[in-house]
């Protein structure tokens, strides 16, 4: 394969059509200035079906990605951002976001981790998780939004519910509909402030290389996005084989992939013990600004995240200091550890996809 180098990304969009003068005329991006119409989900751009589900709070679920068995994951093709991060002993979680789509059931859902400290309160969110360790459990239940959780350690059905045809402890599931409902009951109605990203259906000039592969080797897991020109976005491989949703038994696929970059800091922490060696949580930081790789239609592009408020998004932006347009769509964060902290096993691969 050949992988390209990175070139400065220069503007957000491009000609759509003519003005009363005859001169080309430029359309703001959805949410710049940072606002949406009625009826546009802003964490992908697109409009809803049902406007009711933007007054909802944003709901997280903790889905593992080991072992093999909670293979196809379920419902996790409908959420609108999905962040895969470390958990630990080089293993990766997802945290999927969902707002917009009400899936009938999400799993497997697993154990919360010390990034969901970070995550709930960017997103304003409901947190639904198996469990914790007791160090992470503490750390969650004395936040801010504590009373936002909704742990499987207090809740059981509706909530959650377990399928007895896949092994314990790796067969619990959350119907989100419940979830949803039973924090309206307790008064969790406010819409939260998530405005921050904006969106174009224009692919924003000066090409930055080549986009269309990214390979990602985590310590013990290997992921891969494929650009598909006629669906305009990119298909998910998880160790080699096309990660599908067993709901729908489609492959998963994102409008935008984000490779980022943040600091990863040991914890003492016991988050589990294999084979009689203990494995600690990891604090990874998603709180000020660092680097980012952002692909979109077959490109991509070197970003600055930055998040300066712990209630607010993570913004993307150009390193000329500009709004980075992502594509209208879900977009999946790959949160990787800084270069000077990767071990010789982990690595990062962006290209054409060219021999």
């Amino acid at each position: 394969m050949r992988f390209i180098g990175l070139v400065v990304a220069i503007g957000l969009m491009g000609l759509s059509g003519v003005g009363a003068q005859g001169a080309p005329t430029l359309p703001a991006p959805l949410g710049y200035p940072p606002h949406f119409a009625p009826g546009v989900n802003p964490l992908t751009g697109l409009p809803v079906t049902e406007p009711a589900t933007l007054e909802r709070l944003p709901l997280i679920a903790k889905i593992s990605n080991a072992p093999d068995v909670v293979r196809p994951q379920a419902g996790i093709g409908a959420a609108d951002v999905v962040w895969e991060h470390y958990a630990e002993g080089g293993l990766t979680r997802f945290t999927a976001v969902f707002l917009s789509n009400t899936p009938t059931r999400i799993g497997s859902i697993r154990s919360a981790r010390l990034i969901d400290e970070e995550l709930a309160p960017m997103f304003g969110a409901i947190l639904t998780y198996s469990g914790a360790s007791p160090g992470t459990e503490a750390v969650l239940q004395s936040s801010d939004f504590m009373p936002q959780i909704y742990s499987g350690f207090t809740y059981g059905t509706p909530l959650y519910f377990r399928d007895f045809s896949i092994a314990a402890p790796n067969n619990l599931f959350i119907d989100p509909a419940a979830v949803w409902a039973e924090a309206a009951a307790d008064g969790l109605t406010a819409r939260p402030d998530l405005r921050g990203w904006i969106f174009s259906v224009l692919v924003p000039p000066g090409e930055s290389g080549a986009g269309a592969v990214a390979e990602l080797q985590y310590t013990d897991n290997s992921v891969r996005w494929e650009f598909d020109p006629l669906a305009g976005m990119y298909r998910r491989y998880n160790d080699g084989l096309a990660h599908t949703d067993a709901l729908t038994g489609v492959q998963v696929a994102a409008s935008n992939v984000v490779i980022l970059y943040a600091d990863h800091l040991p914890t003492t922490i016991e988050e589990g013990v294999f084979n009689g060696v203990p494995y600690y949580g990891i604090d990874i930081n998603l709180t000020g600004e660092g680097d980012a790789v952002a692909l979109r239609d077959g490109l991509q592009y070197p970003v600055r995240w930055r998040r300066e408020d712990r209630h607010g998004l993570l913004s993307l932006w150009t390193l000329e200091g500009q709004p980075f347009a992502m594509k209208p769509g879900a977009t999946w964060f790959q949160v990787f550890p800084l270069l000077e902290d990767q071990h010789a096993g982990e690595w990062v691969r962006v290209g054409s996809g060219e021999n």
